[in-house]
């Protein structure tokens, strides 16, 4: 077959190869390549863990920086509720919700997880992530002329949902209430309108305003779209989130949580009316087109879910190892950054040197620590991201402290006044 290009023109084969070499080389140069960690959780004393990676066999750690935040995926109750689904029904679901996978594990979880939130009805996700950007692309679809309002800071998985939802977006500045209301005056009162935040901001620790959003939709006729994700399980009485703590989540739309941090196994869903729930449910393809959680996951967060509606000792110890780990923190001179949260930020401000600080913790002193760099946070704000939880110690919490304090000096990092 003759050539199809002009006589004199000569094609040179894309290098797909150096192509790819040179998108990691530019992650490798700028201190922000990431490493997933080698390691097993030790069952039933979290945060007790091994690591696999950089020595001969396994190297006891401690892991601070798990989003399994109140050890419940460790909890007796949880394992055994796990234990016995696996032997009575098998492994997998066997298929999508609509063919076959839709088992009454599923159907018990969806109708806690709804009066978890005061809720109509419930529906899960594969995880936090799918229901985020399921739900958000499809209700701005259904929706004719739908414009969402979305905050600076919210999760990757919201962005995409918005994104691929091919509607008008609106972004307003972080908890900026202001600016939020500009922008809502701004467009046609008729238009649909959609407002999605966070509850809680997992890298900074801050708190969104959410009676406030919810008067702003009120007065522009909007509907509301809360991510809970690192929230539910850990504030209000029964484990309801902020906005059970804070007494509006009767004033959320929807209301979108995961199974895989506080209640610490796996999976996503939202909670919703049940019209809400039942178009997301029909139209969703992230839901419709997707095999359902396997049944043993579902009766583990089942358990953790009752389990954490009617005790608050997890919830408790956490805030108390927070309070107690920022305290020694701010005491020892270190970076802590403000968070009226579980999360303990330390600001570190350069990639290489978080990195460097990470590796130095789990070589010398078998603490695990991930670093957060870009585009998790802005460049000029890496830090280290530290989640204790009811089961760190005083002694786990001062034994860091001073690690930390060590590291700062030998890496010449400047230490604030101690307070």
């Amino acid at each position: 077959m003759a050539s199809t290009w002009p006589a004199g023109q000569e094609t040179t084969a894309l290098d797909y190869q150096r192509v790819f070499t040179q998108a990691i080389d530019r992650l490798h140069a700028e201190g922000r390549y990431r490493v997933f960690i080698d390691i097993l959780r030790n069952k039933g004393m979290f945060p007790n863990a091994r690591c696999f990676a950089g020595h001969n066999g396994p190297k006891p750690i401690t892991v601070w920086c798990s989003n399994d935040y109140l050890s419940m995926g460790q909890h007796p109750k949880v394992i055994a509720a796990m234990e016995e689904a696996l032997h009575d029904v098998g492994a997998g679901a066997g298929g999508t919700r609509n063919i076959g996978g839709n088992t009454h594990y599923h159907i018990d979880l969806e109708a806690e997880l709804a009066d978890l939130h005061g809720k109509e009805g419930a529906l899960l996700f594969t995880s936090g992530y799918v229901s985020n950007e399921a739900t958000l692309a499809t209700l701005a679809k259904i929706l004719p002329g739908c414009i969402i309002y979305s905050d600076e800071l919210n999760h990757a998985s919201m962005i995409a949902g918005i994104r691929n939802s091919g509607c008008e977006k609106r972004v307003f500045r972080h908890n900026d209430l202001a600016h939020l209301e500009e922008l809502l005056a701004a467009d046609d009162p008729a238009v649909p309108k959609l407002i999605a935040f966070e509850s809680v901001y997992s890298m900074d620790g801050d708190v969104a305003p959410i009676a406030a959003i919810c008067d702003l939709a009120d007065k522009y006729n909007a509907l509301t779209y809360l991510d809970e994700v690192h929230a539910v399980g850990m504030y209000g009485a029964h484990g309801g989130g902020i906005s059970e703590r804070d007494g509006v989540a009767h004033r959320i739309t929807v209301i979108e949580g995961t199974l895989a941090k506080a209640f610490g196994v796996m999976g996503g869903y939202i909670a919703a009316d049940r019209v809400v729930i039942d178009v997301i449910r029909s139209y969703a393809p992230g839901f419709i087109f997707t095999t359902s959680l396997a049944p043993v996951l579902v009766a583990g967060v089942l358990a953790s879910v009752r389990h954490l509606k009617s005790s608050s000792a997890e919830r408790d110890g956490q805030q108390a190892a927070a309070a107690m780990l920022k305290r020694l923190f701010a005491e020892s001179g270190l970076p802590v950054m403000p968070s009226t949260t579980h999360i303990v930020p330390l600001l570190v401000g350069d990639p290489v040197k978080t990195k460097k600080i990470s590796d130095i913790l789990l070589a010398e002193y078998g603490v695990y620590v991930q670093p957060i760099n870009y585009p998790t946070v802005p460049r000029g704000l890496e830090r280290l991201r530290f989640t204790p939880g009811p089961s760190h110690t005083e002694e786990m919490m001062q034994e860091l402290t001073q690690a930390l304090v060590e590291i700062w000096d030998r890496l010449e990092l400047e230490l604030r006044q101690a307070a």
